[in-house]
């Protein structure tokens, strides 16, 4: 079992950038298939990006080319590196560990990301 807190949201001008992070407690973080989604207002949650534990990475259409997912196993940490951020971006970002074998998902809470002027 893993428990996931997510940080680094926060207020940002359009344009701007943000790194958000997600620090994994628990043991075997390395095993874990990890992904950030998102939940804007009044939406469905969406997912956004996903790196596996092989350092794979996939992007939804929508962030590719301004989001860079990564991972520091030595710190059972991933990042999500945003730039380029519009209104659009505005949402509840979580993060998603997964494991083969577990049929569980675990999720963090969420961290606000707000893009305004």
């Amino acid at each position: 079992q893993v428990q996931l807190v997510e940080s680094g949201g926060g207020l940002v001008q359009p344009g701007g950038s943000l790194t958000l992070s997600c620090a994994a407690s628990g043991s075997g973080f390395n095993t874990y298939i990890m992904a950030w989604y998102r939940q804007a207002p009044g939406k469905r949650r969406d997912w956004v990006t996903t790196i596996t534990n092989n350092g794979m990475t996939g992007y939804a259409d929508s962030v590719r080319g301004r989001f860079t997912i990564s991972r520091d196993d030595a710190k059972n940490t991933v990042y999500l590196q945003m730039n380029g951020l519009n209104p659009e971006d505005t949402a509840l970002y979580y993060c998603k560990a997964d494991r083969r074998g577990d049929p569980m998902s675990y999720w963090g809470k969420g961290t606000l990301v707000t893009v305004s002027s």
